[in-house]
Formats: structure tokens, C-alpha cells, sequence
């Protein structure tokens, strides 16, 4: 993502642009899986940032509640990751061995959804569905 794009979609949602903000930004959107706090961090630092862990925290929490990431614990270990919310909900497939995490295009819920609406009475406002297993090179490894 270009300077100009966070730039802009800073001013929309009505935050401070900071350098700090865009960094985050940029590593989350390079990012082809999702990241913790800690590995954010490291990886501004790998960039000479001067940033503290608290503002990383800090600045997660911002822009979670701005829809700009999401965040989720795709393996029940009590660490908490991050992506950019892409204008979708997203799910996942999570290998149990070596973590690598691979997106599921399509969402399978839709009509699940309806018919659980029309049951319940609930307005549905998301989902979260992840499946664990092993990759071809784990499962490879693993016979």
C-alpha cells in the first residue's frame, strides 16, 4: 500500500497520520498471513523504527476499532494476530505442525447464515470458521 492510500484512508476514518501508523500499515499489508504484536514489532524494528512495544498495542487497538484490521487467534494459543480487513470476512485453513496459514476464498456460510436468521431472530454480524490440519510438506514429514 502506498503512503498516498494510508494517507487517505487515514483522513477517512478521521485518525492521526503517523509514520509509526503507516509502518504498521504497510507490514500488515505486505503481510501474506497474519501477524502478532510481537512479530509486527520485530519487524519494525528489523526497520530501524524507534517505536515502543506499548504503541504497537496502542495502535492495533485504533485500528481495530476503525475496521481497518482485524483480529484472531487462529490457534488457541492466547496470541492474538492481525491482518488487514479487506472489505471481507475471511476464513482459514491452519496447519497444526508448522502454523502456516492459507485463506479460503470462499465463504460457505451464506445461506447457513439466512436460515439461522430466520430461526433465531439474530442479526447476524459475522463469523469466524478456521480448519486444522497438516500441509503437504508437514504431511510428508509426518509418514
Amino acid at each position: 500500500m502506498k503512503d498516498k492510500d494510508i494517507n487517505q484512508m487515514f483522513l477517512s476514518i478521521g485518525i492521526k497520520n503517523t509514520k509509526h501508523r503507516r509502518d504498521i500499515i504497510k507490514i500488515l499489508d505486505a503481510s501474506n498471513k497474519p501477524l502478532s504484536v510481537e512479530e509486527i514489532y520485530l519487524l519494525l524494528k528489523e526497520n530501524n523504527s524507534s517505536i515502543n512495544l506499548s504503541t504497537v498495542y496502542r495502535t492495533m487497538e485504533k485500528l481495530i476499532e476503525k475496521n481497518i484490521i482485524i483480529q484472531n487467534n487462529p490457534f488457541n494459543d492466547n496470541i492474538y494476530r492481525y491482518q488487514m480487513c479487506k472489505d471481507k470476512h475471511r476464513h482459514h485453513i491452519v496447519c497444526i505442525k508448522c502454523s502456516k496459514i492459507v485463506e479460503i476464498e470462499e465463504c460457505p456460510f451464506k445461506d447457513f447464515e439466512d436460515k439461522i436468521k430466520k430461526e433465531t431472530g439474530f442479526d447476524i454480524e459475522n463469523h469466524k470458521f478456521e480448519i486444522y490440519g497438516y500441509c503437504n510438506n508437514c504431511k510428508k514429514n509426518k509418514e
